[in-house]
């Protein structure tokens, strides 16, 4: 555990410097505590007997069980020296015994004009076959040079579009009054969100599968901030946001999720618990000054939004989609 630790520690601060330090209580957590409803494997790959490299395989046992997600990680002191496709090799081996079918891994890169990033990620997946199935592209907002009035206005507006809407705001674990629509919402993901040509099928996602997430995102020392936007004449949340931190960051948060029922857009849903959320996370979080995000290259309603409050793009990712 320690060793691959440091393995991952030192590979993200090279792949991705402007990160914080790599999480170590999250980190053992993806050990000790996965997602509910996916299987884990771990490799370490040793070179003369040093650690050099690991390889985490996820394999999903409640839907797309003919997929896998892959990370494949090798201490940037022993690359291109065999350790990346020995692990592979090893990994695909486990996958054809597990009956998978394809796998799916990320690599970053740079941006026209942005900040220089390690191309061997890409080199690598296409040397092995895999093909470029999902393009995104990481943007960050600073919070320090927000601009309140205009985020005022943008609230307003939004407000006034949203009526018959309410915002409810909430930390870590869900209300009960609304773990199943969270849980709707959640399981529309993949179907509502842009994927390119990854062949994933949209997840099946209960309210315990939605209780098992958060128990295993407490464990990995998360904090979350989420706002819903609730439709008055049902009582039901017709869109939900989250942002969160890791558990050894004070100034930078992940955007993760927005998403607004197909049923309820048109209402600026998307903008107004993005901007409510993101003055409930700065309330509680005073030394926020980062959050970043990942949109499909093709999300162009996200994009605009979050354009809108201020992020701006600095690298891209590829997800990688190999057909075993």
């Amino acid at each position: 555990m320690a060793a691959a630790y440091r393995i991952g520690a030192a590979a993200e601060a090279v792949n991705l410097p402007d990160l914080p330090p790599y999480c170590p209580r999250r980190f053992q957590a993806l050990v000790g505590h996965p997602m509910p409803g996916v299987e884990v494997r771990w490799v370490l790959a040793r070179l003369d007997g040093t650690p050099a490299g690991w390889l985490r395989l996820e394999l999903p046992q409640l839907d797309n069980t003919e997929n896998a997600s892959v990370e494949l990680v090798v201490d940037p002191a022993y690359r291109r020296r065999g350790v990346g496709r020995a692990l592979h090799e090893h990994g695909l081996r486990l996958l054809r015994e597990a009956g998978r079918k394809r796998v799916v891994g990320a690599a970053v890169s740079a941006l026209p004009g942005g900040p220089a990033r390690d191309p061997a990620g890409d080199a690598f997946a296409a040397a092995l076959g895999a093909h470029p199935a999902l393009a995104a592209v990481r943007r960050r907002l600073d919070t320090t040079a927000l601009d309140p009035a205009a985020l005022d206005a943008l609230a307003a507006g939004a407000r006034i579009a949203a009526a018959g809407y309410r915002t409810v705001r909430w930390r870590q674990a869900t209300p009960e009054e609304y773990v199943a629509d969270v849980a709707y919402l959640e399981g529309r993901l993949m179907a509502d969100a842009p994927t390119g040509d990854l062949e994933w099928e949209q997840e099946n996602v209960d309210t315990d599968r939605i209780r098992g997430i958060e128990r295993a995102l407490d464990a990995r020392g998360i904090r979350r901030y989420h706002v819903g936007a609730v439709h008055q004449a049902t009582g039901r949340l017709a869109a939900w946001t989250m942002v969160s931190l890791a558990a050894n960051s004070t100034w930078h948060a992940w955007q993760q999720i927005t998403i607004v029922d197909p049923e309820h857009r048109g209402h600026r849903l998307g903008l107004l618990t993005k901007i409510d959320n993101l003055e409930q996370a700065l309330a509680y979080e005073p030394d926020l000054r980062a959050i970043d995000t990942y949109n499909a290259a093709e999300n162009v309603h996200m994009i605009r939004i979050n354009e809108q409050l201020g992020f701006r793009a600095s690298d891209a990712s590829v997800e990688w989609q190999l057909t075993i």
